[in-house]
């Protein structure tokens, strides 16, 4: 018991320290062919932050794993809202942005639906599904880059700001090869981190009588988004809490969209039906629906007032605590 359970933790600290080095490799080498900081927050980052996301549900697809690949994707969404969103919502509540806020709560709703279409209507996602998602992903990440273009063109004093701090990263960045290191060293780990948790989890699982999905949706997703908490963490210190509340939504965005169609590409997979609630799966009975309210939690309240308050926070972390009791006691 000892053994797999030190080893799922070296994987996730795998899976956090290799994305780190991986997003800094890549932002560095970016920097080096002119990419603004904004295209690279855009694009780099986020999909930074969810590569161990990606790598776990991945690996899981390709040994068949398909109880790890569903609860890790939608684990992460309901982790990311109703406890990392959540608590920076109850330790400093803050002013959102509604006007760049509408686009993704839109999008990942949107994304929801083709999602939830396929798990109520055919109970299984397919590789058609997963190509659609898949397709979804270049979209929002290219209306971003174009989004982002805009926003540099009606911020130009901010631009130029960033260019200067640019040119001075550019005096101080390390050589090329190093960047080029840190890249390929950032990817391996990930890749052995996403090996060793699901090998583990998927023994502990056994071990403890605890389904697979469960695993996913609770311990893996719970490791998996940590990058998103160190975000929210970094962002509550230096007083930036909304900058957290834009990162989680994009998160849950690549998670529905990246994540889980990557995922159906690689092995399509029925829906999880380990437990039943009624004769029904509880996939659809609770986690679906408790990932919807915590994303409606999240961002209806926010959307309508333009901000949120500490009181949206405790109400959305109940929500997630009593969703991990109601998992375990099933």
């Amino acid at each position: 018991m000892l053994i797999p359970i030190l080893l799922f933790i070296v994987g996730l600290l795998l899976l956090i320290k290799g994305g780190d080095w991986f997003v800094d490799g890549a932002c560095a080498i970016a920097h080096r062919f002119k990419m603004s900081e904004l295209i690279i927050g855009a694009t780099i980052v986020s999909i930074g932050t969810t590569l161990p996301e990606v790598m776990v549900s991945a690996t899981s697809a390709f040994q068949g794993i398909s109880g790890l690949a569903y609860g890790n994707a939608i684990g992460s969404i309901i982790c990311n809202s109703a406890l990392i969103a959540a608590f920076s919502m109850t330790v400093r509540p803050t002013t959102a942005n509604r006007k760049h806020l509408i686009f993704p709560t839109v999008f990942f709703f949107l994304s929801s639906f083709i999602y939830l279409f396929s798990a109520y209507y055919f109970r299984e996602f397919t590789r058609v599904t997963g190509a659609i998602l898949l397709g979804m992903t270049a979209l929002y990440m290219v209306t971003s880059i174009v989004a982002t273009k805009k926003m540099e063109k009606n911020e130009p004093q901010a631009t130029e700001s960033a260019s200067e701090e640019s040119e001075e990263a550019e005096q101080k960045q390390r050589p090329i090869l190093l960047e080029i290191l840190f890249l390929i060293l950032g990817g391996a780990a990930i890749a052995i981190g996403a090996d060793l948790l699901v090998d583990n989890g998927q023994i502990l699982a056994r071990l403890l009588g605890i389904p697979e999905v469960i695993i996913g949706l609770i311990f893996v997703a719970l490791g998996t988004s940590l990058p998103e908490l160190v975000t929210a963490i970094t962002s509550l210190i230096k007083g930036h809490s909304s900058m957290s509340l834009g990162n989680i939504i994009g998160a849950n965005i690549l998670n529905l969209t990246l994540v889980s169609g990557l995922a159906s590409t690689i092995r399509p997979f029925d829906l999880p039906a380990e437990n039943m609630i009624s004769g029904i799966p509880s996939s659809l009975v609770v986690d679906l629906p408790v990932m919807l309210l915590a994303m409606l939690m999240l961002t209806v309240p926010t959307l309508i007032r333009g901000k949120v308050s500490r009181v949206q926070g405790i109400l959305m972390l109940a929500v997630y605590f009593g969703f991990c009791i109601f998992s375990f006691t099933l």
